[in-house]
């Protein structure tokens, strides 16, 4: 790993060990800390999701124009603006639009953050690179969760306002750590730039539509948000206590093991995803979540006793988290694969805006069914997770082998047609290109 990639992945870490100061905390500091009401809570968090709604549209362009590398600082100043006027914030309009800056923010992160990683990596070490970058991610949330737990009392506003502080920190901690990276490819930066940017931006947006694989990859990763994502913080927690009876501590742990099995698994898990067939593994996924929800009903309603329903919870998170093993060394790099280039910013932009969109949807759908409906609700989402897997299997053929299975393509090609071209890496060194064309179809 080049000096340039550990700089990228340290800063990611830290900025996702300041999120994990607040986010635990958020509803409760809206609405009780500051007085504020559930119901303007509810409107904080809401906030979050639209301004990555709005923003996201248009930052892909920015990004494959003007470099990652300015766009990551500049979102990270503006989300540790959003951090500290939040945790100042004492009104109603203060802390939504204090929420809206934070979440334009870290949304317009995500895809710099990615563009990053796949400037400062070569093919054959970029499965590993997102892999590593989600384990460091986890693991800063976890133990920001953890630290900011111990930090914080309800009865203290100052305490809270310590957190928001902290992870306004980290954001800029990340900002200096980007700006000190020496991309590899900003010299022919330009090369990639339309001479007519809005011509370029139509036929950039056009050409993703075009392309049948990415179209079908956010469908795909739609469902996978929808299914999982979707459902931790809102629907699965509220089945949890409803149907099964888990306690506000028991809820803690689960995250805690859902948490703890990505960082003991990922790398593990890595050695057998990265020989194998990206939609293949997307498919093993879909089954795995299906079994977790399956554990879930058993939870809510297979009337065993309280420590077998707690266990069970306990277990689906588990689960869970073994499948997100799975996924962060695959469809973050899939993304890249199908990008033509001059276009990785914008394909990783739309991937975020599909994700967010399933972020927002997923609770409003979720929330509602899992406190009245447990049944259905364990059903509706098992249905989908096996949805899943039918969506990866039909994405399979329209993949290239260099985009389904990029480590044998690799070997096989090395093995026919002689040695890889080489081009610089970030430290001035060599790394091995994928010869195979990377283009959708």
């Amino acid at each position: 790993m080049g000096m340039a990639m550990r700089k990228i992945q340290v800063g990611s870490a830290l900025s996702a060990f300041g999120v994990g100061f607040t986010v635990p905390f958020l509803y409760v500091y809206v609405a009780q800390v500051r007085d504020l009401g559930a119901s303007a809570a509810g409107i904080v968090l809401a906030a979050f999701a639209v301004a990555a709604l709005v923003v996201l549209p248009v930052v892909g362009r920015v990004i494959d124009r003007r470099g990652p590398l300015p766009v990551l600082v500049g979102a990270s100043v503006l989300s540790a603006a959003g951090a500290l006027a939040l945790g100042l914030a004492t009104t109603e309009v203060t802390a939504i639009l204090s929420a809206a800056v934070l979440g334009a923010g870290t949304a317009v992160m995500q895809p710099a953050l990615a563009t990053m990683v796949v400037w400062c990596s070569a093919p054959t070490s970029r499965t590993r690179a997102f892999a590593t970058q989600f384990f460091l991610q986890n693991l800063g949330l976890g133990i920001g969760g953890l630290v900011g737990g111990q930090l914080v009392d309800e009865s203290r506003p100052s305490s809270f306002l310590l957190l928001f502080s902290i992870e306004a920190a980290m954001f800029l901690v990340l900002a200096a750590i980007a700006a000190s990276v020496r991309l590899p490819r900003s010299a022919s930066l330009q090369e990639t730039v339309p001479a007519d940017p809005a011509a370029g931006a139509k036929r950039g947006m056009r050409a993703l539509a075009q392309n049948r694989a990415m179209v079908q990859l956010c469908v795909l990763a739609f469902v996978i948000f929808f299914a999982c994502y979707g459902q931790f913080d809102s629907g699965l927690a509220a089945y949890g206590v409803e149907a099964a009876g888990i306690s506000a501590s028991t809820l803690g742990i689960a995250l805690a093991a859902n948490t703890a099995v990505i960082v003991v698994a990922q790398f593990a898990v890595l050695k057998l995803v990265e020989r194998r067939r990206r939609s293949r593994v997307i498919a093993l996924v879909g089954l795995l979540w299906a079994l977790a929800w399956a554990v879930a009903g058993y939870a809510g309603l297979g009337h065993g006793s309280q420590a077998m329903a707690t266990a069970a919870f306990v277990s689906t998170y588990a689960l869970f988290g073994l499948g997100e093993s799975m996924l962060s060394p695959t469809v973050a790099p899939l993304v890249v694969d199908l990008a033509p280039e001059g276009m990785v910013g914008q394909y990783n932009s739309a991937f975020a805006l599909v994700k967010q969109l399933a972020l927002a949807v997923g609770p409003a759908v979720g929330g509602p069914m899992a406190a009245a409906l447990h049944g259905p609700y364990i059903l509706t989402f098992l249905v989908f997770s096996l949805g899943i897997t039918v969506l990866a299997l039909r994405i399979g053929p329209r993949l290239t082998p260099a985009q389904d299975r990029p480590y044998g393509s690799r070997v096989v090609a090395a093995g026919v047609a002689g040695p890889e071209p080489v081009a610089a890496d970030a430290d001035g060194g060599t790394t091995r290109e994928n010869p195979l064309p990377a283009a959708g179809v």
